[in-house]
């Protein structure tokens, strides 16, 4: 990790107490699952602690039982020099909360506990794309064509712009500052994102016609959402498919797990 330019923050928190994937971790904790031997969240911090650009790694959640009760995050988190802290309401509220005590001047990568698919060559592709778009906050998205190349029968919520179909990946970058406001906005986003056409609607109405219309071009929406927040906003167009792709159903941990011992048969 030494010499990397990023902070990295990974939301462990749980949303709901009767989330399926909650139940079936046997640790009453999402993060904590296991998906081909290894808990969700440590492959996440693996990945982050391979990365070029990361140069310190931040976990909200899991709490603090559920830390005690698993003996390989535990150790990861102390041998690996992991900064620990218990998870608020809210991933929104966590993110706010964390990035608060970060060095302003430093950029943070935010990603989620239930991205196994995450690897480091993602992470530094989306950091150095980041940096070089000079906005002051980025989203990585991939088409939902090469979604679809990997995982064919995968429910994923699709963003249909004039130019494509994409996918959220879990990726934000905070790169300035002023950037580290929209965590707060964030939350605006947040409640509605499973709901493409209500995430439209936040950049006024017109929007949501020209995106009914098939009008609304990716590069527009982030126009069009820079102004409205007052920021500068980048849409980082991610090159690798099952970047996109978290766990949220127990269909989703089959589908991953399966991906993930294809991978490790290949190496």
């Amino acid at each position: 990790m030494p010499g990397g330019r990023f902070a990295a923050l990974v939301l462990a928190g749980d949303r709901t107490p009767d989330d399926a994937l909650l139940v079936a971790s046997g640790h009453g904790c999402k993060a904590l699952l296991e998906i081909a031997g290894v808990p969700m969240v440590l492959r996440v911090l693996e990945a982050l602690g391979a990365a070029a650009e990361i140069e310190a790694i931040h976990l909200s959640g899991p709490g603090p039982d559920s830390v005690a009760g698993s003996s390989l995050l535990g150790a990861y988190i102390g041998t690996h020099g992991v900064l620990w802290q218990a998870p608020r309401a809210t991933p929104s509220t966590s993110a706010y909360a964390t990035l608060a005590a970060i060095e302003p001047a430093t950029p943070v990568l935010l990603t989620t506990a239930d991205h196994p698919l995450l690897l480091p060559e993602y992470i530094d592709y989306f950091c150095h794309a980041a940096i070089a778009s000079g906005a002051d906050v980025a989203v990585g998205l991939a088409s939902h064509a090469r979604v679809r190349e990997i995982f064919p029968t995968m429910k994923k919520t699709v963003l249909n712009f004039r130019d494509d179909d994409y996918c959220g990946c879990n990726l934000f970058a905070f790169l300035s500052p002023a950037g580290r406001a929209m965590a707060d906005r964030w939350r605006e986003v947040e409640s509605e994102r499973k709901s493409p056409l209500r995430v439209i609607r936040l950049l006024g109405w017109s929007a949501v016609l020209r995106y009914r219309m098939g009008l609304l071009s990716l590069d527009g929406a982030m126009e069009l959402l820079s102004r409205r927040m007052g920021l500068r906003l980048a849409a980082i167009k991610m090159p690798f498919g099952d970047v996109a792709v978290d766990v949220d159903s127990l269909a989703d941990h089959a589908l991953v797990e399966q991906r993930l011992l294809e991978r490790q048969a290949r190496t």
